[in-house]
């Protein structure tokens, strides 16, 4: 079975990179987008709903303070390399900070989106819909926040 993202580059005709060629901060710009869009899809699939209900819960699971959390709730479900990845994202120096998150949410949330982009671009899709299944069921449970997924 063709991987989706080798799905997406061949009508480009681009090949895909190794995921380790790509820099963390590289790696958490791709996986914000993954783990937004995945988060999204979800919602969306749940039923038509007002657009600003559906904003509302996006954000709460994919603000800084959330995917911090979640990654806190899944790191020791990580491989060995999969936590050196969310280690090399967490520890990068970002150039610009969320207006809303402290460093330290901000900081993990990081590691966590360069997780999300490495398994992305490693095509190993399997994998981070499996740790953001098990992360979002984790902090649903912990925090009572009014999203149902």
């Amino acid at each position: 079975m063709e991987e989706i993202l080798d799905y997406l580059l061949k009508p480009f005709n681009i090949e895909r990179k190794e995921a380790t060629e790509f820099s963390p901060l590289v790696l958490a710009y791709i996986g914000d987008a993954v783990y937004e869009l995945i988060i999204r899809s979800i919602l969306v699939s749940m039923g038509n709903r007002p657009v600003n209900k559906l904003n509302r819960d996006a954000t709460s699971l994919v603000k800084a303070s959330a995917q911090s959390e979640i990654i806190k709730l899944i790191s020791d479900s990580l491989s060995d390399k999969e936590y050196t990845v969310f280690k090399r994202g967490r520890n990068s120096s970002p150039h610009t900070m969320a207006k809303n998150a402290s460093m330290t949410d901000y900081k993990y949330a990081t590691g966590f989106e360069a997780l999300i982009g490495f398994l992305y671009l490693d095509n190993r899709c399997d994998r981070a819909l499996e740790l953001i299944k098990l992360g979002v069921d984790l902090y649903l449970n912990k925090n009572d926040i009014g999203v149902k997924i």
